[in-house]
Formats: structure tokens, C-alpha cells, sequence
């Protein structure tokens, strides 16, 4: 009998009591073990909310995409057992959850490291990402390519990868670097990388980055400067 593999979903989720337990609810539970929301200092009804979804709740109170990230992760390594592969899926429903079997399925089958969940490649609403989203988006991963030799579509944040591969990366970035961070360290350590169109949709509620100036500039510079510094 094949040992069915330790799958665990990790949510960073700041203000986003409306969203959250849609996100947990359309999770396919026949294939993840847990599902671990962190509450990165929310101050509405979060963690209440994903409680009730069924999530295990932690709490971060520096505030962070990356710390929220990193706090999942040390909760990841002192689980029983450990996992064999995190994803990591934002709290605002704009991805689709249900499509985490598009994401495992080249780590099961062709024993890849690591999966993006790229919206370039898949379904994306008209209007869900921002023009300055993708300009942005678009320069990261141009400069991954010159600097890097690695050919990405996207820094979407809905991913899979195995669980020890992410340990050998050793994450550090706190804040909007996080994803790309990853996907340059993986990069240079020539893991097997693949990208699995993914389906994007509007979010619930207002970006807390994307949404206003300040966290755009913010996102864009912490992006670029995180690039150049792994070089």
C-alpha cells in the first residue's frame, strides 16, 4: 500500500473575515491533512471565522506576509508527523482552492520540488490584478530570467512545494519578498521548478497592497531589491 503523503495548506490571512472561510471551506480535505490559517494581527473577526471553517489557528502578531509565512512553517516543523508538502494560498479568495490537485500532481507523478500556481498561464478574471500588478509582475520575472537563468510566468502566491525543499531554501524575507525570495533560492539551487496554470479571480475586499499606492510602491521596491540581493 502506498503511504499517502502528509499535505498541509498554509493561509496568511491580515483583515479578511469575509473571505477566509471560503478559502478553507473549498479546500479538497480528502487530499490535505490540515489546513493552518495564520492571523497576522487581524483586527476584525479572522481567526474567529476560520476557527469556526475548521482551520488551525495561529497568531502573528509582527506584521508581515513573510513573518505569517515563516510562523506556518515552524509550526510545520514541529508537527506529527511532518509534512511532505506545504502549500501556501492567500486568505482573499481569489485563487481557487479546489484546484490544489493541479498543484501536488506534478510532485506526486514527476517528483518536482516546486509548483507555481501561475495566473499568466491560466484563467484570470478581467480586472483581477491591477495593471500596476502586472507591469510589476512582469519585471520580477524578467530580471529572474537575466540574472538567474530561470524562466518564471508569474510570483503568484498559490504554490506547492515538498516540505524539505523548503527547508533547504531557508526563507527570511518577512515582508513582499517572500514569494519571490523562494523562487530565486530554488532557482539557484537548480530544483526541479514547474508552473501549473491556475484560475484568478476578483478578491474579496480591498488589497491591503495592490489596493493603494503606498503598498504598491512598497511591494514593487521590496520585490526588485530582493532580487538583486540573492545575486
Amino acid at each position: 500500500m502506498i503511504k499517502k503523503k502528509e499535505i498541509i495548506v498554509i493561509i496568511p490571512a491580515f483583515n479578511e473575515e469575509n473571505s477566509v472561510a471560503n478559502v478553507i471551506r473549498d479546500i479538497p480535505m480528502d487530499i490535505v491533512s490540515e489546513v493552518i490559517v495564520v492571523n497576522n494581527n487581524s483586527r476584525d473577526n479572522t481567526k474567529l471565522n476560520a476557527q469556526k471553517a475548521g482551520a488551525t489557528v495561529l497568531d502573528e502578531k509582527n506584521q508581515g506576509y513573510g513573518f505569517a509565512c515563516l510562523m506556518g512553517i515552524a509550526y510545520a516543523r514541529e508537527r506529527i508527523p511532518k509534512p511532505d508538502i506545504i502549500l501556501f494560498i492567500d486568505a482573499d479568495y481569489s485563487d481557487h482552492p479546489e484546484e490544489i490537485k493541479f498543484l501536488i500532481k506534478p510532485i506526486m507523478e514527476d517528483d518536482a520540488d516546486m509548483v507555481i500556481g501561475s495566473r499568466a498561464l491560466g484563467n484570470r478574471q478581467k480586472g483581477s490584478m491591477t495593471p500596476q500588478q502586472i507591469v510589476g509582475n512582469k519585471l520580477a520575472i524578467n530580471l529572474l530570467k537575466l540574472l538567474y537563468g530561470v524562466k518564471y510566468t508569474d510570483l503568484g502566491p498559490f504554490r506547492a512545494i515538498k516540505f524539505d525543499k523548503l527547508l533547504e531554501l531557508k526563507m527570511k524575507d518577512t515582508t513582499y519578498g517572500w514569494t519571490v525570495e523562494m523562487q530565486l533560492k530554488a532557482a539557484k539551487r537548480k530544483m526541479k521548478i514547474t508552473e501549473v496554470p491556475v484560475s484568478y479571480r476578483k478578491r474579496i475586499g480591498s488589497s491591503k497592497i495592490s489596493g493603494t499606492v503606498k503598498g504598491t510602491v512598497m511591494a514593487g521596491y521590496k520585490i526588485i531589491t530582493t532580487i538583486f540581493k540573492h545575486i
